[in-house]
């Protein structure tokens, strides 16, 4: 457009000074001059907007030429031109998913991070509240809760369960969840006794540790519900460390209260504890 003007301009000037020449015109020199310079003027902006014009259309045709490239490129690693706008609104509709899920895990995590807190407290009594196997796992020492080769709870170990039990019992968000008692033994075969092996006497020692945990406050238990609990026994299946040495054996022998994550809480917890 502007080229256009500066032409038709250009045109006008020619027209004018062509007028100036002829007989009686009535303009002086000085005017004829100045007519002059403005269409010298003229001449070099028309003379500079064409050079502008050849550069833009050579960089235009450039840069079609690599649109046409960069399709060719496309086209032969497989990619649909023609679906490029579906599949950027598929990334967009997936990134949005991918962002309310990370939402969700976050919010999660942050339950989990209360939780951990809030069984600490537990630490204070010598037990290990840690994470082992994507679940939230309460520790507690096998030797301190029974004699050797025996499933009878000793007072000792009564009186640990009961303070986990209150731990729990008072805290509504803890007593809602659900819960498994493990029962795990070292991999030294039993001496006698009537429990047949070390599968028997972890079943047995878990599910003493339950009951005494169900069983009614005013009848000396830990008063907690029956419906969320329940028992397993692994027997030397899942050590927390190699049994060769007596320290080690020892730490394998325990019961471990596991918090059971419901199914939208199953995630890497152990980012919890890094």
């Amino acid at each position: 457009m502007l080229l256009r003007r500066s032409t038709r301009a250009l045109v006008l000037g020619v027209a004018l000074i062509a007028g100036f020449g002829g007989p009686g015109c009535g303009y002086s020199e000085e005017e004829m001059q100045a007519k002059i310079r403005e269409l010298e003027n003229l001449r070099n902006q028309l003379s500079s907007e064409q050079a502008q014009s050849k550069k833009t259309r050579a960089e235009l045709e450039e840069a079609s030429a690599k649109v046409d490239q960069l399709k060719a490129q496309l086209k032969a690693a497989g990619v649909d031109i023609s679906n490029l706008n579906a599949n950027l609104e598929q990334q967009a509709r997936a990134l949005e998913d991918y962002r309310k899920r990370a939402e969700q895990l976050e919010a999660i995590k942050k339950r989990f991070e209360l939780l951990r807190d809030k069984l600490q407290a537990l630490t204070k009594l010598g037990l290990n509240v840690t994470v082992r196997n994507n679940r939230m796992v309460i520790q507690m020492p096998g030797d301190v809760l029974f004699d050797s080769g025996r499933e009878t709870l000793k007072k000792d170990g009564q009186d640990i369960i009961l303070k986990v039990a209150e731990v729990i019992r008072n805290d509504s968000g803890l007593a809602s969840r659900s819960f498994q008692v493990a029962g795990h033994t070292d991999d030294a075969p039993l001496q006698g006794g009537r429990f047949k092996d070390n599968w028997g006497l972890s079943v047995m020692r878990a599910r003493e540790v339950l009951a005494f945990l169900v069983t009614p406050v005013e009848k000396g238990g830990g008063g907690l519900n029956a419906t969320r609990w329940s028992a397993a026994g692994f027997s030397d299946t899942d050590p927390i460390k190699p049994n060769d040495s007596p320290e080690n054996k020892q730490a394998n022998r325990r019961c471990e209260i596991v918090v059971v994550p419901n199914v939208e809480e199953m995630l890497d917890l152990k980012t919890l504890v890094q």
